[in-house]
């Protein structure tokens, strides 16, 4: 059998069902391998695009998306989606062609070190050089991509190994169970929470993963602590929830920033610095912190803990519940019942009006009207990103997508694509400004092609609105017309 049959075949055992990619000549021997099996390939218009497409699949099923590409400059293509799929958490595996092995040591036609290019933005990633490694390469590509806190992986295989004879059977999955919290540190958050008048929670992207979504509204509902979550936490508890104080992410002061000024204590739960940099919510570095996390806290002078817990969030939140429970840890609401009022307030005052303007908060208004509380929204970057994060309520977790660690523009089209595969059952709706709209155009082809039915907006002010807005905002003016 191919060493390309092998990975087909160990692509079916971890449950792929798709692969999006550009096909290329490098990469044709595993593509005729993926044609008898039972995955289907979806050519993309663009390699960023296919990239795009499997980082949203990995957001929303938890399970690896998967690229593939030829050597070059399909593989340079690949990087965006890759670099957003590394800052995002979102797991994904790459699969790109490559030259002969007789050829790649030297200089050759396309041929560029795609290994050492990939390896600031995947967790791993490696060459198979050799066909007795396929398996293992396969196997670890996927574990690690799914693992905690997940990421992108890669592989690069050479044409001529490809199509060499291999005699191996593909590595079957296990289940591997996460750690559980330790009982110290679960105490000196518990001693802190008691110590504590006006706590809050900050919920960030892991708040939306595994089941702590469902722990965290438990942990909610039983001590009245009040929850803000990130632009890429959202809907970790629903915003119907009177515990809820929407988003924190405009770097701009904003509603959220007076409760997070009046609490003494923030719990964050599966938060990462890049969604939303600390110095904006803890300028003064004083504020006490608990770090609920798969991963401990990074090194940062406005975010240093008071107590780690580190373990699966889900069975940190489950064993906090059950402490909490245990001391009766119940809070006053009356300090940011009014602020939550006044929010709705101030989200209600964009809603159109007979004869108005169309405007970015009033058409997402219109949008959330017309969508159930599981479907799918997903938002490209720019000016309207701003205004998905801060008035588009959520309902459900990860049914909002924001790419908020790399930003990327030209994310929600082809993302659009892997929401309605993943979520057929589902509306699915992508909002964005012509600038975004137009990287990634072509994949609307690719849509119609395969038959994913999906609605798409693009919010049209002949602009980089964002750009313009923050160089307004410094300087009072914009650098040229955009």
């Amino acid at each position: 059998m191919k060493v390309s049959d092998i990975i087909v075949r160990c692509l079916e055992v971890e449950g792929v069902k798709y692969v999006f990619g550009v096909p290329g000549e490098e990469n044709e021997d595993l593509l005729f391998s993926l044609e008898r099996s039972s995955i289907q390939f979806i050519p993309a218009r663009m390699e960023q695009g296919a990239s795009f497409m499997a980082d949203v699949y990995g957001r929303l099923t938890g399970k690896a998306g998967v690229c593939l590409s030829t050597l070059g400059p399909g593989a340079t293509n690949l990087i965006t989606g890759i670099a957003d799929a590394h800052l995002d958490k979102s797991p994904v595996v790459a699969i790109t062609g490559q030259g002969s092995s007789a050829r790649i040591h030297k200089e050759s036609h396309q041929n560029i070190d795609i290994v050492n290019m990939f390896k600031p933005i995947t967790k791993w990633n490696a060459s198979i050089q050799n066909p007795q490694i396929v398996t293992e390469v396969v196997r670890k590509a996927f574990k690690l991509a799914e693992m905690e806190k997940p990421g992108a992986t890669h592989f690069e295989l050479p044409e001529d190994v490809a199509r060499m004879d291999c005699r191996l059977e593909p590595i079957t999955p296990r289940r591997v169970r996460r750690a559980a919290p330790d009982y110290k540190a679960v105490n000196l958050a518990v001693e802190l929470l008691k110590q504590s008048k006006i706590p809050l929670i900050l919920a960030g992207n892991g708040a939306i993963r595994k089941m702590a979504s469902k722990h965290l509204r438990q942990f909610v509902k039983m001590t009245n602590i009040p929850v803000i979550s990130t632009f890429m936490g959202k809907g970790a508890i629903s915003d119907r929830d009177e515990h809820s104080l929407f988003s924190v992410g405009m770097q701009a002061r904003d509603f959220p920033m007076s409760a997070i000024d009046r609490a003494d204590l923030i719990i964050a739960v599966g938060y990462d610095i890049a969604e939303y940099a600390p110095e904006f919510w803890n300028p003064s570095r004083g504020k006490k912190i608990i770090h609920i996390d798969f991963l401990p806290a990074e090194v940062y002078d406005y975010y240093q803990p008071d107590v780690e817990i580190i373990a699966d969030v889900s069975g940190s939140l489950w064993e906090m519940n059950r402490r909490v429970g245990e001391e009766k840890l119940i809070f006053d609401s009356s300090w940011y019942a009014p602020l939550r009022e006044c929010m709705q307030r101030d989200f209600n005052s964009y809603i159109l009006q007979e004869g108005d303007k169309f405007t970015a908060p009033g058409v997402l208004h219109i949008i959330r009207e017309f969508m159930r509380p599981g479907d799918i929204l997903i938002s490209d970057v720019g000016s309207h990103k701003m205004w998905v994060g801060r008035n588009y309520p959520v309902y459900e977790p990860n049914s909002v997508l924001i790419s908020n660690g790399l930003a990327s523009m030209g994310i929600a089209l082809p993302g659009g694509i892997a929401a309605k595969l993943a979520h057929p059952e589902r509306q699915v709706v992508t909002v964005m400004g012509d600038g975004g709209f137009m990287m990634n155009s072509q994949e609307i082809e690719t849509a119609k092609r395969i038959g994913a039915g999906y609605t798409i907006i693009v919010l049209n002010d002949n602009n980089y609105g964002l750009v313009s807005w923050k160089q307004t905002s410094s300087y009072g003016r914009t650098s040229e017309p955009t």
